[in-house]
C-alpha cells in the first residue's frame, strides 16, 4: 500500500541535520562567548610638541690684532782677565780631636777654688747616742739623764693631756702614737702621729709641741739631732 503523503512536504524529514546545525552554532556562540575580553579604558593625554623653525643667526667672525713680542735683549759677554800679583795663604784647619799626647790645661787654677763645707744632720738614735738630750731640771750621767728625760715627759704629758670634748661626744678613744725629733738646737721638730681619729692626732700633736727647749743630744762633743717616740692613750671612763 503506497503513502499518500508526498515526500518533499514532510517536515520532519531533515530534523537530525537542523538539530545538528542548531548545536554546532550554540557551541560557537557559547565559546565566543567565554573567550571574549574586555580592557578598561583609561584617559591618555597626549602632549602635541610643535617645532618652530630655529633661526641660526649669523656670527660675525672677529679679528684681534696682536703685535708680536718684541726681540730679547742682546747680551754681550765680555771677559776680563786680572792678573793674579796677591799670595793667597792656605787656611789649615786643626783637628779638635784630643789625643794621648796632648796636655789639658786646666782653665781654673786649683789655688782659686774655695771649698765650702756643708754641715750635715746627723741624726743618732735616743738608745744609743752618747749624751742623750737633757731636760731642763735633769742633770748626771747618761742614764741618768735618760731616766730623768722619760720622768719629765710624763709630767709633761700629764699636766698638758685635755681629752677633746668632740671626741668624747663621738666616742672616739685609743692610742696615738707621737714620733718627734730633738734638732741640734733643742728644739722639738718633725712632729708626726698616727692613731685612729685625726682629732686624737691633732691633739697629741698639740701637747708634744708644748715641750720646752732642751740642751741638745751630743755624739762625740758635738750637737746632732735626736728622734724620740712616744704613745699617747686617750682612753674613756664611764662615770657612775
Amino acid at each position: 500500500m503506497k503513502s499518500k503523503k508526498n515526500p518533499n512536504l514532510d517536515v520532519g524529514r531533515n530534523s537530525s541535520i537542523y538539530f545538528a546545525v542548531g548545536l554546532n552554532v550554540m557551541l560557537l556562540l557559547t565559546y565566543l562567548a567565554l573567550e571574549h575580553r574586555t580592557y578598561e579604558k583609561s584617559d591618555t593625554l597626549v602632549d602635541i610638541l610643535q617645532m618652530s623653525e630655529m633661526i641660526e643667526e649669523d656670527i660675525p667672525m672677529t679679528t684681534i690684532n696682536i703685535p708680536p713680542p718684541p726681540p730679547p735683549p742682546q747680551i754681550t759677554e765680555v771677559i776680563t782677565v786680572i792678573e793674579n800679583t796677591e799670595d793667597i795663604e792656605e787656611t789649615v784647619v786643626k783637628s779638635t780631636e784630643i789625643g794621648f799626647d796632648d796636655v789639658i790645661e786646666p782653665a781654673v787654677e786649683i789655688k782659686d777654688l774655695i771649698v765650702e763645707e756643708v754641715e750635715e744632720d746627723i741624726v743618732v738614735p735616743f738608745a744609743v747616742i752618747e749624751r742623750v738630750p737633757t731636760f731642763p731640771g735633769c742633770t748626771g750621767n747618761n742614764d741618768q739623764l735618760k731616766a730623768c728625760f722619760q720622768e719629765k715627759m710624763q709630767e709633761h704629758l700629764k699636766k698638758h693631756f685635755k681629752y677633746p670634748e668632740v671626741a668624747t661626744e663621738l666616742g672616739i678613744y685609743g692610742k696615738v702614737f707621737v714620733l718627734f725629733q730633738i734638732d741640734k738646737n733643742g728644739l722639738v721638730t718633725k712632729i708626726k702621729t698616727r692613731g685612729p681619729d685625726q682629732i686624737l692626732e691633732k691633739e697629741a700633736e698639740r701637747i708634744i709641741s708644748l715641750l720646752p727647749k732642751m740642751e741638745p743630744g751630743k755624739q762625740r762633743n758635738k750637737p746632732v739631732a735626736v728622734p724620740y717616740s712616744i704613745p699617747i692613750n686617750f682612753k674613756l671612763v664611764e662615770s657612775n
